[in-house]
């Protein structure tokens, strides 16, 4: 099949799964890197431990680079006051990702699942972004509010004015119910989906300077869902984001644009493990 009609074909087929609400469980990395195109915000979930849908998600990355796209690629994994530490260690070792990774990147994270993502970034020169709000940040939210953190300008340009709405509200808490196997502290409630709320919002500001040339967001898949993640932080421009889960089960619908089930990674049930006797 000639070029431009296979890359026709696989923008047909990237479509149909788009508009059948993530029909087929497993679309090729080749399909998903078409449903990239025209797309300011492409933002690529995970589970952290996965492997295969790290590996699965870097082949459509890849991909899609390899074609000539020159996005932004701005990752979960580096505190957004690691920045200045990411274009110092590029300066000094352009190619380095490993030096990079030990100049910026914090203990919390599996980093040769990530160097990947930071070696095609410099293999190709393109940006690469801190996005997250660091963990501090977030427990100065969940003790003090928003307000301990953010000024009141801050909070305008990040959209976190008012109260959260309903639905995200009912959504995130059920999100933190089952991550903490039914026993969240609900005095810890507000605070937690505030600081949730803001590290979605802070990540969705990370991404607006590179609307132009593109910009990737490689972060878990909560941050990623359409319903709850940063797509809601995006205002006005959610419908220039394509949303990928790279999940361990089928999602429900209207999480994501699109979902790459992966095989799941064999964890011991700390549920269990929390019940009496378990």
């Amino acid at each position: 099949m000639p070029l431009r009609l296979c890359a026709a074909a696989m923008l047909a087929a990237a479509a149909a799964l788009l508009t059948a609400g993530c029909a087929a469980p497993r679309p090729a990395p080749a399909t998903v890197s078409a449903a990239f195109a025209g797309k300011p915000y492409v933002l690529l979930g995970e589970v952290h431990d996965n492997a295969a849908g790290q590996q699965q998600r870097l082949d459509a990355l890849t991909r899609a680079v390899a074609q000539g796209w020159r996005p932004a690629i701005a990752m979960e994994q580096f505190d957004r006051e690691r920045q200045a530490d990411i274009d110092r260690a590029r300066r000094e070792r352009p190619r380095d990702a490993d030096y990079l990774i030990a100049q910026a990147g914090g203990g919390a994270w599996q980093w040769p699942l990530y160097r990947p993502v930071v070696a095609l970034a410099l293999r190709y020169d393109l940006p690469l972004v801190a996005a997250n709000l660091s963990r501090a940040d977030a427990g100065k939210i969940v003790r003090g509010g928003l307000d301990r953190l953010f000024s009141a300008d801050e909070r305008q340009r990040l959209g976190l004015t008012g109260a959260l709405p309903p639905d995200l509200v009912a959504a995130q808490t059920a999100v933190l119910d089952r991550g903490h196997c039914g026993n969240f502290p609900k005095a810890m409630l507000p605070g937690m989906l505030a600081a949730q709320a803001a590290r979605d919002a802070v990540m969705a500001q990370a991404l607006r300077p590179y609307a132009a040339r593109g910009a990737v967001l490689i972060a878990g898949n909560g941050h990623v869902r359409r319903d709850i993640g940063v797509p809601r932080w995006l205002a006005g421009d959610a419908g220039m984001v394509v949303s990928v889960g790279y999940v361990e089960s089928a999602p429900a619908d209207g999480e994501f644009d699109l979902a790459v089930v992966v095989p799941a990674v064999e964890r011991k049930d700390l549920c269990l493990q929390a019940k009496p006797g378990g």
